[in-house]
């Protein structure tokens, strides 16, 4: 077993309690809303240090019993997820017991209770960072049963840092409540449901949304006005509108990294491809709030508010190779001209927009069912990711796949019991990856593990497993800016009382990190229990 799970209370730089003692303060300290602080007396945590700190074997033996409770190893937790009807009691109890290790996971964890469902959460930009805490955007959407508009919701996201919020605090949250690390900065309301929303990367003030049209809409939402969310109210107009696909495109949707280009897939089985820049405009240039048609009084390319529809802009390529519905679409990290896209044919397929719109290359029977994303890795360009209905996630090396149709996984990944929904490569460490699915779990992977693990019980490359909610997971997104903290959103207002949850989190370090780095910090530390416990 590794150290992995060791749940060790961890410092602030200054320790107010023992003058040069660098690990007390995280006990000493309790991240409240707004920012302030209380102490604790001495006796108090050196108390809570000593009945927290069990031995390392104690505390693994904890975790493989969680695993065995309600980890892939057992499956029960997946089948309750399926089977509502009589198993709501199972699935509490394990998500209780998820719970009561929250301070042995996680570094911070928020819980925030939605109105409404949402089907897409996204990272914007980070506009401050504090000593504690940064400041970001956050993406998300409202999808309502039409007694209130369809929204897509700016919020404004506290981020707490590494080894900053005490563990009795990060556990101790209300489902039924708002975060207040989440707050509503504004509101545009949504020419129909918000089905995915994507960032453009060079920019992430400027999003791009699918709903149950054909079309694409850019958003420039900074320059965007805050709207009331009633019934009746106007709807926000979308700084452009890409136009291309003959049927509905309602998920596959990415954003370029090298340019700011866009790509999505429709039931019309073809996969379009844009460029924004085709349409000359101010776009992005949120000091001025005009620039965006849906601001009173703007003009944009001629274009003024009084007139009825936003700019379009038309494809640069559609291209041709699918059988049924384009799931999921991704853009090379290097390169613009070069994507790959997956559907309910269970095909991978890439493209390169320099050879044509033909396939570049195809794998038939990428997985056993319906394909329903895909990714593909931003630290070594040959790596792709696929996530399937046959409830796997395999890996594939672009270099080993032919031109004829065939084609074989480097890896499967088997540790989830329902259909795969999302898949998502860290930006922090290559060989890591997230997977989100049907059975409520968030799995996440490193492929460098393969073989090294000495857990047999436990999924190959599996390593942590986020288990906060009890739905499926619609969609997940890794933060940039905040290194191996996850945005995670999830389809279970039945259990919460609400329209879904909401939450952001980060592992312990302990989880990552060289084992070597661990176990000197472990000794470090009970060395410092011993020169800091009260004497008799």
């Amino acid at each position: 077993m590794g150290l992995a799970h060791t749940p060790l209370p961890f410092p602030l730089p200054d320790c107010p309690l023992h003058p040069g003692c660098s690990v007390c303060s995280a006990l000493a300290f309790e991240h409240k809303e707004g920012g302030t602080t209380e102490r604790e007396g001495r006796g108090q945590v050196h108390s809570k240090l000593l009945s927290r700190t069990q031995s390392v074997a104690e505390r693994e033996g904890l975790v493989v019993e969680w695993a065995h409770a309600a980890g892939p190893a057992s499956g029960g937790g997946e089948r309750e997820m399926k089977d509502k009807g009589g198993s709501r009691a199972a699935v509490d109890e394990r998500y209780a017991q998820w719970k009561s290790l929250i301070p042995v996971l996680y570094d911070w964890f928020a819980n925030h209770n939605l109105v409404w469902p949402s089907l897409s959460c996204r990272w914007g930009p980070q506009f401050e960072n504090g000593t504690y805490k940064n400041r970001q955007r956050l993406y998300l959407s409202e999808q309502t049963d039409g007694t209130a508009p369809n929204t897509l919701v700016i919020a404004n996201c506290e981020v707490v840092k590494p080894r900053v919020a005490a563990a009795e605090h990060i556990s101790q949250f209300n489902e039924e409540a708002r975060s207040p690390f989440v707050k509503k900065y504004k509101t545009l309301i949504h020419p129909g449901e918000v089905n995915r929303i994507r960032e453009l990367p060079q920019n992430s003030k400027i999003i791009a949304t699918h709903t149950d049209s054909p079309d694409v809409l850019i958003w420039d939402v900074e320059a965007q006005p805050d709207r009331h969310a009633v019934l009746e109210a106007t709807e926000s107009r979308p700084d452009l509108i890409l136009t291309g696909h003959k049927e509905n495109a309602e998920y596959a949707l990415a954003m370029c990294p090298a340019e700011p280009y866009v790509l999505s897939g429709g039931k019309d089985k073809s996969v379009v491809w844009w460029s924004i820049q085709d349409h000359i405009s101010t776009l992005g240039d949120s000091s001025k709030t005009e620039s965006s048609p849906g601001a009173s009084g703007s003009k944009l390319s001629g274009k003024t508010a009084n007139d009825k529809d936003s700019p379009k802009v038309e494809p640069r390529g559609i291209f041709h190779g699918h059988s049924s519905t384009v799931e999921d679409v991704q853009f090379c990290p290097s390169s613009a001209q070069e994507f790959c896209s997956v559907g309910d044919d269970s095909c991978l397929i890439l493209w390169d927009a320099r050879t044509g719109t033909s396939p570049a290359v195809k794998v038939e029977k990428a997985h056993g069912g319906d394909v329903h994303c895909v990714d593909w890795n931003l630290h070594d360009v040959n790596y792709i990711l696929t996530g399937s209905a046959d409830n796997s996630v395999r890996m594939w090396d672009r270099r080993n796949l032919g031109s004829g149709g065939a084609g074989t996984p480097i890896h499967k990944f088997e540790g989830h019991k329902a259909a795969v929904l999302c898949v998502q490569w860290s930006p922090d460490k290559a060989s890591v990856f997230g997977s989100s699915a049907e059975d409520g779990f968030l799995n996440v992977w490193d492929h460098e593990k393969i073989g090294k693990k000495k857990n047999l019980n436990s999924p190959a490359g599996l390593f942590f497993q986020h288990a906060g909610h009890r739905d499926k997971i619609v969609d997940f997104h890794w933060n940039s800016s905040d290194p191996w903290t996850i945005v995670s959103v999830s389809d279970d207002g039945e259990s919460t009382g609400g329209g879904g949850t909401l939450q952001i989190w980060r592992m312990t370090d302990l989880i990552y990190r060289p084992e070597d780095e661990v176990l000197a910090e472990l000794e470090n530390f009970k060395a410092h229990l011993a020169s800091c416990a009260p004497r008799s």
